[in-house]
């Protein structure tokens, strides 16, 4: 089964804790600290794989998650970090997160993404020894991992798209021009998922063709199956619009031609720019034979290239595809010169997370809550059962200027502060 979309479950592992501890060796009476720092979790990893072409993998299985840091052991000895947790994803995965918003484009093979990093280990009590303070008796937890749901969405990565109404040889045509093996038969979605196959003209000369199947009057809405599969077509450098001049329903070839090129201009990606060849099928037929003229000058009139094919005898085709090639490399050169990728972005494209705008104290529910990553992640690593560890978080904090920030965001003595999930009553 064809899967392009997926939600999962990504879990970084957790820091291992620091240690608590002290040399304790004969005739070495006042040893000091020697507590070892917590390793680090390891991160979840997403990886282009080639050979894939669907998110099936994803089906079964939608939680991953890496391995924890291992605790820290006394003398100073550091705790083994955690393994990756590596997810295969194929070439053309676009990752957003739970909200939609674009995380990256993944379309090389073995490019590498961290959807979820693991917690950093917590450091161990000899980390905290100073010479005004020489036995330190507390360590930090180690940092947990970070834990989000996200979306993979798959854009195949096709030189040509092969759009049309159903039936209008889009899949007899890439059996005769390519390996693929489509199902084919005589009546509506014969298609129902995407099939992709290689063409190759020469030796050195060879593109990705895929059958886009489900497209009818209404598609870009959800009707019928094209909006499963018209982002397919984003990707593609070169459309060819198949249309069956021997329609049985009797359905005029300029119908067919206009009612799919008005679901792609009317997707939320217009795609009616891109460059396309119109292709006349079902020449052995007679009624194409008698139809081909007239709609060829009125396709050729709107300024699009048109060539008439029979994937039954063969006609026609081997000047398609050259036709095609030749178009192909002009795009690419293009492409090269404008320095895009095929989808119109610039190449190698990431979007990341906005920068850290600092700290943020906001009211809400009668609570002034603190907004930072940096204090957020000292709290949650303290040991708050522990005085000493404590004290010396509450001197972080203060040295940082958290204790400014509050008051002048209107913080007064007794108000409720929480920072991440920790309470406090604020104590000037």
């Amino acid at each position: 089964m064809f899967i392009d979309r997926a939600r999962i479950m990504v879990k970084g592992g957790d820091g291992g804790d620091g240690a608590v501890s002290f040399r304790r060796e004969k005739h070495i009476p006042k040893g000091g600290p020697d507590g070892g720092d917590g390793g680090a979790g390891g991160d979840v990893v997403l990886l282009v794989r080639d050979g894939m072409t669907t998110l099936s993998a994803f089906r079964r299985r939608s939680h991953f998650s890496a391995e924890d840091g291992a605790r820290g052991g006394g003398k100073k000895r550091h705790g083994k970090s955690g393994s990756d947790c590596e997810i295969h994803v194929p070439p053309g995965t676009v990752v957003l997160t739970d909200e939609g918003e674009l995380v990256a484009d993944l379309v090389a093979s073995d490019q590498k993404l961290v959807v979820a990093r693991g917690g950093r280990g917590g450091r161990g009590s000899a980390q905290f020894a100073t010479a005004q303070k020489r036995s330190p008796r507390f360590a930090e937890k180690g940092e947990p991992g970070e834990e989000r749901w996200i979306l993979l969405e798959l854009k195949l990565l096709a030189d040509v798209g092969l759009v049309g109404l159903p039936n209008a040889g889009k899949s007899t045509l890439l059996s005769v021009i390519s390996a693929a093996k489509p199902d084919v038969a005589n009546y509506p979605f014969t298609t129902l998922e995407p099939n992709l196959g290689v063409v190759n003209l020469d030796y050195d000369q060879s593109f990705v063709a895929a059958d886009l199947p489900g497209l009818i009057k209404g598609a870009h809405e959800g009707v019928g199956l094209g909006d499963e599969f018209l982002r397919h077509a984003e990707r593609t450098a070169l459309l060819l619009h198949l249309v069956d001049l021997a329609d049985p329903a009797r359905k005029s070839p300029e119908e067919a031609f206009v009612e799919i090129e008005d679901e792609l201009s009317a997707y939320e990606v217009d795609l009616t720019d891109k460059p396309r060849i119109v292709v006349g099928t079902k020449m052995d037929l007679e009624e194409s034979r008698r139809a081909w003229p007239d709609f060829c000058s009125w396709i050729e009139s709107r300024g699009h290239q048109t060539v008439a094919v029979s994937a039954a005898t063969h006609e026609g085709v081997d000047q398609l595809l050259r036709l095609t090639w030749n178009e192909l490399l002009d795009t690419r050169s293009e492409e090269d010169e404008a320095g895009i990728s095929h989808d119109g972005r610039p190449k190698g494209f990431r979007v990341y997370g906005p920068p850290d705008a600092g700290p943020r104290v906001l009211k809400e529910d009668g609570e002034w809550v603190v907004r930072d990553e940096r204090f957020e992640r000292w709290v949650v690593m303290s040991d708050l059962d522990n005085d000493e560890a404590v004290d010396h978080l509450n001197r972080r904090l203060k040295r940082a200027g958290l204790y400014e920030i509050l008051e002048e965001a209107g913080v007064k003595e007794g108000d409720v502060v929480r920072i991440g999930e920790v309470v406090f009553e604020y104590e000037p």
